[in-house]
């Protein structure tokens, strides 16, 4: 008992270093991304269409004076943390698998953003349905890896135990990558908002990781709060840039690649509650108009609700951000009773 109490502490210390390095390495580079976004005009262009098609007025609006903010600082958080484990060549078995997700779709991320930039295509940028094929070829591959190579086939249940799914693990897996990457693009809205949410869940993970004896994988999450933490210093509202899809993709991919990885994703829908509910926002509000030709919400995702009601984007983003702040304790907390 003495020895494991040692190995934690010892584990956990070891991931609050590496958070510390994620942290300085992002601000580090973060002038040299800064310089290169603005010296070749990296501007986000405003999307001027919604989901199902017709103009978005209402955001195009509320967001108008962020036209000459670049996009694409997102390669700034996975570029920190891929340098990072791959100096400290954390355990392959446990980081390689998340690593190439958040490369992947980091370098996917990157490409739409490049469109957006360039004003490519009517919605300025890849078609929604063209970056969902992408996102779930990335998601079957690692999907079939975690079956066929590491025999990952179960789902945890707290105060069940483990439920054998056999071949509907691979649907669960795409599932739950492709929906977190969504999720977490489009709660990226506001200055600061997604990048906070998601520094909550990384740590809620680095910690249900040391619980679990994933060290490795504690430290990866760890580096990942660290970067987010540093690029969300230069994104506070007003935000010198934007992480993009580069980021919002890779981030929310990587976290549904740690919950299979842990074995949580019962529980992830309470460590990402905000990102869960802006999701949802969206989709009711696209089932509404398509089907019954009404909007639910004033706008979605639900953020924009808020800020055509009134509400300063600050105090949306920041009250947003104390509901991830409980929601990932709470989760954090279901996670030490299940593993109890």
């Amino acid at each position: 008992m003495t020895e494991t109490f040692v190995l934690n502490l010892h584990s956990l210390f070891k991931s609050g270093w590496f958070l510390v390095g994620g942290f300085v390495l992002a601000i580090v580079l973060t002038p040299l991304i800064s310089y290169l976004l603005y010296k070749f005009k990296f501007w986000k262009q405003i999307r001027q269409d919604t989901a199902t098609g017709e103009k978005s007025t209402i955001v195009a609006k509320l967001h108008a004076k962020k036209r000459n903010t670049p996009v694409g600082a997102g390669v700034l958080i996975w570029g920190s943390v891929l340098i990072i484990s791959l100096v400290f060549n954390f355990t392959r078995s446990q980081t390689y698998l998340p690593l190439a997700v958040l490369a992947g779709v980091g370098l996917l991320g990157l490409f739409d953003d490049w469109a957006n930039v360039r004003g490519i295509g009517r919605i300025k940028g890849i078609r929604a349905r063209d970056k969902l094929i992408w996102l779930t070829i990335i998601a079957a591959i690692g999907a079939l890896w975690f079956y066929f190579k590491l025999d990952y086939n179960t789902l945890h249940i707290p105060r069940y135990g483990d439920v054998v799914l056999g071949v509907w693990y691979i649907p669960l897996f795409i599932f739950v990558v492709v929906a977190m990457a969504n999720a977490v693009n489009i709660t990226d809205g506001l200055d600061g908002l997604a990048a906070g949410l998601s520094t909550f869940t990384f740590l809620a993970y680095a910690l249900i990781c040391l619980i679990i004896g994933a060290f490795s994988l504690s430290y990866f999450s760890a580096t990942m709060a660290g970067a987010l933490l540093a690029f969300l210093w230069f994104n506070i509202y007003p935000a010198r840039f934007f992480m993009g899809d580069t980021g919002s993709l890779a981030i929310g991919a990587t976290l549904g690649v740690m919950a299979m990885l842990t074995n949580t994703v019962i529980i992830l829908p309470i460590i990402a509650l905000v990102f869960l509910v802006e999701i949802t926002s969206s989709f009711i509000q696209i089932m509404s108009k398509k089907f019954f030709h009404r909007k639910i919400f004033l706008a979605a995702p639900l953020h924009h609700t808020f800020e055509a009601r009134g509400w300063p984007e600050v105090k949306v983003t920041m009250r947003f951000w104390v509901i991830g702040a409980v929601s990932a304790v709470l989760g954090l907390l279901l996670a030490l009773i299940s593993r109890g």
